[in-house]
């Protein structure tokens, strides 16, 4: 009864979601060359076949899993923002937020960055809870800092760009670079540092 259930329900259209989580859990212990369509279609216990209804081959459930990916960033970084923060209170949060999730992350962050494409930027699929990703939260605290009067308005074009390469690049420094052996408190006043310098570069 249970596996007939569990065989209606892939068909109402679960499935899908069945294998992006499966995906996940593979990509927190090994990166995205852990997503192997048999792996994961074992994991949600169907044939591999199964997979092919809802994934192209192993590079679209990829994407998909991914998107998730970068979805559970975009939460991390919700997750980080302090009730009533001033402009800056929220940048420094956000970034904050980026940084923690890379480093208790690895796998997650791995994967969510496994692509030299910007599409899943802006895909609504790669959202947090309130619907903007990473890139448009910082976005959107770069867009506050001009309302406060704390960024002037001809300085927030492209303001972005320099603080998604700043906080990623520290993120990747920490998770793969030669950074990557600092311990827990020297990374924490790594990113402070870094914070420091894009408040004072915006």
């Amino acid at each position: 009864m249970t596996g007939a259930r569990k065989r209606d329900t892939y068909r109402h259209g679960d499935l899908r979601n069945a294998l992006i989580r499966a995906g996940l859990e593979l990509v927190r212990d090994g990166g995205p060359d852990a997503v192997v369509l048999r792996e994961v279609t074992r994991r949600v216990g169907v044939v591999p076949n199964a997979a092919y209804r809802h994934f192209a081959d192993r590079g679209a459930l990829l994407r998909a899993v991914r998107q998730a990916a970068l979805a559970e960033l975009a939460a991390a970084m919700e997750a980080a923002l302090p009730p009533d923060a001033s402009a800056r209170a929220r940048l420094r949060a956000l970034a904050a937020g980026y940084l923690r999730f890379a480093r208790t992350e690895p796998g997650l962050f791995r994967a969510a960055f496994s692509t030299t494409d910007m599409d899943d930027t802006g895909n609504e699929s790669a959202g947090g809870p309130g619907g903007l990703t990473a890139f448009q939260l910082l976005n959107s605290a770069l867009d506050d800092l001009v309302e406060a009067g704390a960024l002037p308005p001809e300085r927030r074009a492209g303001a972005e760009l320099f603080v998604w390469s700043a906080v990623h690049g520290l993120a990747v420094l920490l998770v793969d670079g030669p950074l990557r052996g600092l311990l827990p408190v020297q990374a924490e006043e790594a990113e402070q540092r870094i914070m420091d310098s894009i408040e004072r570069g915006v």
